[in-house]
């Protein structure tokens, strides 16, 4: 067990998610900020597109106002779970610095509809089946929260609702990430987009509201017009050398099994110990009073340390003796 020690940090690449409705600029500014970093690094951005929706930006279009050159990236178009993850372990990540996911929206859904189990009565998947479901998700979501290259994913945006305590009814109480309900919580950066309209202009300003920063640098901020400047430079001075290795599900249950079961064996040796000790020490007993003073001995907390039947057995054996020794002493 490695235990407790000194912090350090061990973050050496960004990973950040971007939400919001369609036309929010989810895509071009994911780009703009993996665009950045490519260059900062001299890799390749690897994007992963699920709708084709990047299909303009590797254009150059002279009258697009902001960034009318092409944008650089090795794109995968697909909406497979199994393809992204067997096409994203195999960069290398001397060549590639930065993956883009677009969306993760459908890279959950994906795996949702993969489920070709049994359905309950009214169609919907089994509680049990989730885990099974959330597997490969998750090991995705570990493997880039692992890798040393910057990532960005982006995702739709959909309703939150809460049942109202006095009518029942489901009301909506907010926004969120359209994905698996722990996608939020996985990145440093959570960014909520969105095309704000101002009534005086003629064009929506796009918009960046940093809903959770483990930075603490763009925490709370609303930044207009986001781009590699005022995202991802601030948190440049910030990363490290090192990228911190986050074990999976599979990893981890197996390294608790394990320790339960060495603990599980610990306390059969320990309870057989004191079971024989017990025993030997009530056998070697003269009188109901000696037999007495053993019996006080074994105290709810020795118990507690002992099995349940190596504690039913030391009882036994305390009756035993007691009824041998009621009979000599008649």
């Amino acid at each position: 067990m490695a235990g407790f020690r000194k912090a350090k940090a061990e973050q050496a690449a960004i990973k950040m998610g971007l939400y919001g409705p369609s036309g929010s600029g989810k895509t071009f500014t994911a780009l703009l900020l993996a665009e950045g970093l490519a260059k900062i690094n001299g890799k390749r951005i690897a994007f992963v597109d699920t709708e084709h929706g990047s299909d303009f930006y590797c254009k150059e279009v002279k009258e697009r106002k902001n960034h009318p050159e092409a944008f650089d990236f090795d794109a995968l178009y697909t909406k497979s779970i199994t393809e992204t993850f067997d096409s994203i372990k195999s960069l290398k990540p001397e060549d590639h610095g930065v993956i883009v996911i677009d969306s993760i929206t459908h890279i959950w859904e994906a795996a949702r509809l993969a489920y070709s189990g049994k359905v309950t009565s009214i169609g919907t998947i089994p509680f049990q089946a989730w885990a099974k479901i959330k597997k490969p998700y998750k090991d995705l979501i570990n493997f880039l929260l692992s890798s040393p290259m910057h990532v960005f994913f982006c995702g739709r945006q959909g309703n939150e609702f809460e049942e109202d305590e006095e009518s029942g009814e489901l009301k909506k109480v907010g926004v969120k990430m359209k994905a698996e309900g722990e996608t939020p919580y996985e990145p440093h950066i959570l960014i909520r987009m969105e095309a704000v309209k101002d009534p005086k202009l003629k064009v929506a300003t796009i918009t960046a509201f940093a809903e959770k920063d483990r930075t603490g640098i763009l925490a709370g901020q609303t930044i207009a017009w986001p781009n590699f400047d005022n995202i991802i430079k601030p948190i440049l001075p910030l990363l490290g050398g090192t990228q911190a290795q986050i074990k999976s599900d599979d990893e981890t249950s197996q390294q608790d099994a394990e320790r339960m079961t060495e603990d599980e064996k610990k306390r059969a040796q320990d309870s057989e110990r004191l079971r024989e000790q017990w025993k030997a020490k009530m056998t070697m007993c003269n009188t109901l009073e000696e037999l007495k003073e053993v019996g006080k001995a074994i105290t709810p907390e020795a118990k507690k340390i002992m099995t349940s039947q190596d504690v039913a057995e030391v009882r036994e054996a305390y009756l035993g003796a007691e009824k041998n020794l009621k009979g000599a002493a008649a």
